[in-house]
């Protein structure tokens, strides 16, 4: 499998800011080539590249105001590294965090899908639940709101999505997390999020919005929740987006069995 990714973000830096942005595919692909700039007004911009445990690279950037460009691509082939739990991992993502408060919807988790023991049938069925529970509308939620706020809009995004998904898991003591990918065959196409869920021996790909096949995803950032993945973080200063473009595409697009578990490659 050959995977072409591309993502070019333009700001506008209003003060002086320092940024944190998650572009580059994680340290798990070894890309065949790759290439990423930092610009402002066409000048060439200094950054710092800092890895963290689970093989998310960011990017942070110390930047005077004016217009900043951002630039990535990347040409994969083949399947990247397998990742692993730790115990510490088994311990993280079973714990409640910012955007996935699984304290709180642990009775629904419960009443719908407590007495399912197959560990491949819930997460089929968490999925599907959450698929069907929730309607896909672009710009229906705020960068804040959390997976409770999700579950009673009824709609959201592909980040809403996957908190619920992941608050659920984790009410049910599923470890789960959050991840950030490009995803070939999306439409229309954006950076784009999913669950993982750790059951028996990996972890298991859980992508309630079904809009794009799951073997096809290419790992960006992995972390709690958007506050882990999210492209883009201001640490301090003033941004505003001024465009953004994604493009990920693959030799051939696979046919995704939505009762079948996927392991990310």
């Amino acid at each position: 499998m050959k995977r072409d990714v591309a993502s070019r973000i333009e700001l506008q830096v209003t003060e002086p800011a320092e940024l944190v942005f998650s572009m580059a595919v994680s340290g798990h692909h070894t890309p065949v080539t790759e290439h990423i700039t930092f610009t402002l007004d066409d000048q060439p911009l200094t950054f710092d590249a800092v890895p963290d445990s689970h093989g998310t690279r960011l990017q942070k950037v110390q930047s005077p105001a004016g217009r900043l460009v951002a630039s990535y691509d990347a040409s994969i082939v083949g399947e990247a590294a397998a990742t692993v739990a730790n115990a510490t991992d088994r311990i993280t993502y079973l714990r409640p965090s910012r955007y996935a408060e699984s304290d709180a919807l642990g009775p629904t988790a419960f009443a719908e899908f407590g007495s399912i023991t197959d560990p491949a049938e819930l997460l089929s069925s968490v999925s599907s639940w959450v698929g069907t529970h929730l309607s896909y509308v672009s710009g229906s939620s705020l960068p804040t709101d959390g997976a409770i706020r999700t579950l009673l809009a009824r709609q959201g995004v592909c980040r809403d999505y996957a908190h619920l998904t992941v608050a659920l898991l984790r009410a049910l003591n599923v470890p789960a997390r959050v991840v950030s990918v490009y995803a070939p065959g999306l439409f229309p196409m954006d950076f784009h999020a999913v669950a993982e869920a750790w059951v028996e021996d990996g972890w298991h790909v859980v992508d309630a919005t079904t809009l794009a096949p799951r073997s096809t995803l290419v790992r960006i950032a992995t972390g709690r929740d958007a506050a882990d993945s999210a492209f883009l973080t201001t640490v301090s200063g003033r941004v505003d987006l001024v465009a953004m473009e994604v493009m990920a595409i693959v030799d051939q697009l696979p046919n995704d069995d939505l009762n079948q578990p996927v392991r990310m490659h």
